[in-house]
């Protein structure tokens, strides 16, 4: 079978950000966003993905990381709904959950067609001392771009936590999990009673 895959760039004032993503690849990720924490966690969604993910983003990290996190998001969304094409054969419905250490989220979606982000995460704790500090609210940013540029409905739903490093990657590696399903291909139908997704 031939690999899916997509690239996609994007250059505004704030931001330039290039992603590559192959749905059916080995789990290496090349990830530079000069946020370290957000690198660890997209380095996550690569690897348990099973994806081979590319993302190099510069940004105007001075005033802020929304715009890097935010964009990067909506490339890494365009390139997931390319990637994955006509969804013939696709599962198209998963689940999963993950969990690390006492922090576990459950991740349920659906490569609908429809943009729709269910979002009831609330980190513990504070920035992550990184360097630069990481703002644990722009995961909620990522992941509504990814969702409304992929077309996917995504219900993520935080069961526990007290450690806000632990919540966030539970997060990406049960939602890696949950794309690494439904992506897969199992049949040669639309998964679909419309005809359509």
């Amino acid at each position: 079978m031939e690999k899916r895959s997509a690239s996609y760039e994007r250059e505004t004032k704030e931001t330039s950000i290039n992603v590559s993503l192959t749905l059916d690849g080995s789990g290496e990720a090349d990830i530079e966003t000069g946020l370290p924490f957000f690198d660890h966690m997209l380095d996550q969604l690569g690897r348990h993905g099973g994806f081979d993910l590319l993302v190099h983003a510069k940004g105007d990290l001075e005033i802020d990381a929304h715009h890097t996190v935010e964009d990067v998001g909506i490339a890494l969304g365009r390139c997931m709904k390319e990637a994955v094409g006509t969804k013939v054969g696709v599962k198209r419905f998963a689940s999963a959950s993950c969990p690390l250490d006492e922090a576990l989220v459950d991740v349920s979606l659906d490569l609908s067609g429809r943009p729709f982000l269910f979002y009831d995460i609330e980190p513990p704790g504070q920035k992550i001392l990184s360097d630069p500090p990481f703002d644990p609210q722009l995961i909620e940013e990522f992941w509504r771009a990814f969702v409304m540029s992929s077309e996917i409905t995504v219900h993520q739903v935080l069961v526990r936590g007290k450690n806000t490093h632990h919540v966030i990657e539970s997060l990406f590696k049960s939602t890696a999990r949950a794309l690494r399903d439904a992506v897969r291909i199992e049949g040669n139908d639309l998964p679909s009673t419309k005809g359509v997704l």
